[in-house]
């Protein structure tokens, strides 16, 4: 169990009540650079054996044959798991999880086989000599809203289940289109299937000790990944035991266990006494560990001369598996972000012999945020009306979807202090119009938003040890977002005591449970678990307790939560180059303002934002996960082929907020900042293009092809 005592260069033992909101340096940062935070695959172990997983080459069929001959003569090799030999399973109701359980192929990229052998080496040779025969069948690997047989999604999914629909959107645009003056917008809008790809691999370790198992993972959950496995395996849960204190990055796909846990827990059953790593390589992780569908998005939108909505709407079109259905949330930004008296928006999903979609940061809100932002920049455009003008004019004073007030709602805040830092008053409104030799340039705007979302049920307890410091401990996950700093700052200031006095225990089932880091939730969720143990301590012990005293309390209830909608906003601002002669696109500034509750800690908080806009940034301008239809291949799956943002495409990232007081969210006033700097990022890079070239494009990722065919249809081009 990982254990950190929060350090201060600067000990200051008056700064009570005052660590939160201070700009506190991370408490991992040393043990990080110097190599000394052991990651998934990295705890010692005694006599380790290694495994290294064969994929499906076809994407649809029935293994036929399977011939290990080759691979089991392999020096060091000590066993080859297939379909043929591997333990059954005690439950196989998530077919995600069900590996080796049976001779059907379900997508290109599935594992049907693994070597395990004495070093990674040998592991990964024995693997290409393992051969596999298959009866091919037809499959569908490819999302043709025209073509693919379409449906509602079956569950709930944060709503993705339910279409949403007030008043009469057919009738508002009819209205719109029938008024010389008003606007009836309708254009469908495109973002690419794209794969979360964080620095870290996803990895295990298994350790089997008669029934009771022991993984290392690389876990966003360690409490819910125990709770899976042990289904899975038919353990009790108190049997399995998940350790995961460092994260190397998840986005999302380590939010719940992948085939490559139950694989590591199956090689380990299979060699006894010993313990088994695996490590995925990036290829694998393609398609085994999720990503984020592509999606079509029709949006429409209605509006008077004045440039006030009548009418809005968003119908979005997705992928699944066929084998397990995964609904992303795309349309629900839509039910919440602007007033107008008509509304619709559907999910329609395609079932097909692909890979399983999973969360990926932002889920929803990232790929539901850009068609309509960049509709609202073309309304803009065709009525004449500053583009941050007409957001301005539809804000809503109540929550569109359900009629509730906001527990704080700052919209407007963000998009004009965004707008002043960013010198917006002295655009040129009109596009292709600013230029620098043979270098286009323009501006583009886009709202952010990311609801609050509450995940009851974690637990922090607190203990007074001998050495007068305090013990805090919940079994949370911090991805790098800076949780070891951040929940041992609300530790002091709940307890009130200086932020060197409190050390922190997190990421292992051993400690109090904690929810997903997922949703942007984490903080505000363990934070609050965490000032309710506190509070508890004090009542029971006061402020002269004794070694051994202790408390534990849970997160407490929101009485709340019922009464207002809960939303963190923001507005996203961007300046892009575009080479008139080759359509290349480079962003000099990205600037965004928000309003997020209460920060934790500035230092984090910016890093966090200027995180998620950058990767809104790569989905702008490169993330695209390419297939290839006729054989179900993910054709670029690796990161020379997957193209993500670097230090060269962007200048200038500044993150702002304003101070925002909502005490309605939490005891924290904290809302999450983890996804908001992603949404809208996307739209305003698009956006901007348009300002520079007079180019629309209405599908990202921005490539050179797209730009460069309107730059040839007599858009500015040339020196």
């Amino acid at each position: 169990m990982t254990t950190r005592t929060s350090e201060s260069r600067t000990p200051d033992p008056a700064a009570r009540l005052r660590t939160v909101g201070a700009d506190q340096e991370r408490a991992d940062a040393r043990d990080k650079v110097l190599g000394r935070a052991p990651y998934a695959f990295e705890h010692p172990m005694e006599r380790p054996c290694y495994a290294h997983a064969v994929l499906s080459a076809v994407p649809r069929g029935r293994i036929t044959a399977v011939d290990t001959e080759a691979a089991r003569q392999e020096d060091g090799v000590i066993t080859v798991l297939t379909c043929e030999n591997a333990e059954r399973l005690a439950s196989t109701d998530d077919a995600e999880l069900a590996i080796l359980q049976g001779p059907e192929v379900a997508f290109r990229g599935q594992i049907v086989a693994a070597v395990v052998a004495e070093t990674p080496e040998a592991a990964r040779e024995a693997a290409s000599l393992v051969r596999i025969s298959y009866a091919e069948e037809a499959h569908a690997s490819e999302l043709k809203p025209g073509e693919s047989e379409l449906y509602r999604p079956e569950t709930a999914n944060g709503g993705a289940g339910t279409d949403s629909e007030l008043g009469d959107l057919d009738a508002a645009m009819e209205a719109a289109q029938a008024d010389p003056g008003a606007i009836a917008l309708d254009e469908t809008y495109l973002t690419a299937m794209t794969h979360c790809n964080p620095m870290e691999p996803h990895a295990t370790i298994a350790v089997w000790q008669g029934d009771e198992l022991t993984l290392y993972d690389s876990s966003q959950s360690v409490h819910g990944h125990r709770d899976t496995l042990a289904e899975v395996f038919g353990l009790d849960r108190a049997r399995v035991h998940m350790v995961c204190p460092y994260v190397g990055g998840g986005f999302g796909s380590k939010g719940e266990p992948h085939a490559h846990s139950v694989l590591a827990a199956l090689a380990a059953r299979a060699v006894p006494g010993r313990p088994v790593k695996f490590a995925l390589t990036r290829q694998q992780m393609f398609t085994l560990v999720g990503y984020r569908t592509p999606t079509y998005q029709r949006v429409r939108l209605a509006a008077g001369a004045d440039g006030r909505l009548t009418g809005i709407g968003m119908d979005a079109i997705e992928q699944t598996s066929r084998i397990k259905e995964f609904a992303e949330q795309s349309a629900n930004p839509t039910r919440t972000m602007y007033a107008a008296p008509h509304r619709r928006t559907t999910h329609r999903l395609a079932a097909l012999d692909v890979p399983v979609p999973s969360w990926m940061r932002a889920p929803g809100e990232c790929p539901g945020m850009f068609g309509p932002e960049v509709a609202m920049d073309e309304l803009a455009e065709r009525l004449g009306l500053d583009p941050v003008e007409l957001r301005i004019r539809n804000d809503a004073p109540s929550d569109p979807e359900t009629g509730k007030p906001f527990s704080s709602r700052n919209l407007v805040a963000c998009l004009r202090e965004g707008a002043r830092r960013f010198g917006w008053q002295d655009r040129d409104p009109r596009p292709g119009v600013r230029r620098e030799g043979r270098w286009l340039i323009g501006t583009g705007v886009a709202s952010s938003a990311y609801p609050v979302n509450r995940q009851p049920g974690s637990v922090a307890a607190v203990q007074y040890r001998d050495d007068g410091c305090y013990r805090v401990d919940i079994a949370a996950a911090d991805l790098g977002t800076g949780a070891w700093t951040v929940l041992a700052q609300i530790a002091a200031d709940a307890l009130d005591v200086p932020y060197d006095r409190v050390e922190l225990r997190i990421g292992d089932t051993a400690l109090p449970k904690a929810t997903v880091a997922g949703g942007s939730s984490g903080t505000a969720m363990w934070g609050s678990a965490i000032v309710a143990a506190a509070e508890m301590f004090r009542k029971r012990h006061g402020h002269d307790p004794s070694p051994g005293d202790h408390a534990q309390a849970e997160t407490p209830g929101n009485p709340h939560a019922e009464r207002f909608a809960m939303h963190a906003f923001g507005a996203q601002f961007v300046e892009v180059r575009v080479d008139a002669d080759t359509g290349e696109v480079r962003v000099p500034r990205l600037l965004g303002a928000f309003a997020a509750g209460r920060i934790i800690n500035p230092r984090t908080a910016r890093s966090q934002l200027i995180g998620g806009m950058t990767m809104g940034l790569s989905m702008a301008l490169h993330e695209e996960t390419v297939t290839d239809p006729r054989y179900g291949l993910l054709v670029n799956h690796d990161l020379a082929n997957y193209h993500i943002t670097a230090n060269a495409d962007v200048q200038r990232i500044e993150a702002h907020w304003i101070d925002e007081d909502d005490p309605y969210v939490n005891p924290l006033g904290a809302k999450g900042i983890g996804e908001i700097g992603i949404t809208g990022t996307a739209a305003a890079v698009v956006n901007a293009v348009r300002h520079a070239t007079g180019v629309r494009v209405r599908g990202v990722p921005v490539t050179l092809d797209k730009v460069l065919e309107g730059l040839s249809n007599g858009r500015p081009s040339g020196r």
